[in-house]
């Protein structure tokens, strides 16, 4: 079996449903609460390689960082450049995110999270 983490926000209903989705599944899963201990760039490199998306499809538009640092008008014009936003601004990554190191899913809606274990991904 995989180990599975799983990318949370508490604060985040959606967050809070995946992670009730796994515990109720009576998978071994790590937690990281990503605002407090921000993923490195190498980390969202990885995950948004596991996820198959580019940084620009990641971003949450709707936080207040995202108006502050004028994203919509002057969106990053590297990978890199986002890489370090994110790193910088954790609430603009979209949660929840679930990995289990080769693959990922946003759950956005849970039951995305659901037909992505039900792939195997935890095996």
């Amino acid at each position: 079996m995989r180990k599975i983490t799983l990318y949370h926000n508490s604060e985040c209903t959606k967050s809070n449903e995946v992670l009730k989705l796994l515990e109720d599944a009576k998978l071994e899963f790590d937690i990281i609460e990503y605002l407090e201990e921000p993923p490195s760039i190498d980390t969202l490199d990885s995950l948004l390689k596991q996820l198959k998306l580019e940084p620009k499809d990641l971003v949450r538009r709707g936080e207040d960082e995202y108006t502050m640092l004028k994203l919509g008008l002057n969106p990053p014009k590297s990978r890199d450049a986002w890489l370090k936003i994110f790193s910088q601004y954790p609430i603009l990554i979209e949660r929840p995110i679930v990995t289990d190191g080769r693959t990922a899913v946003i759950g956005r809606p849970p039951q995305k999270v659901k037909d992505w274990l039900s792939m195997g991904n935890s095996k």
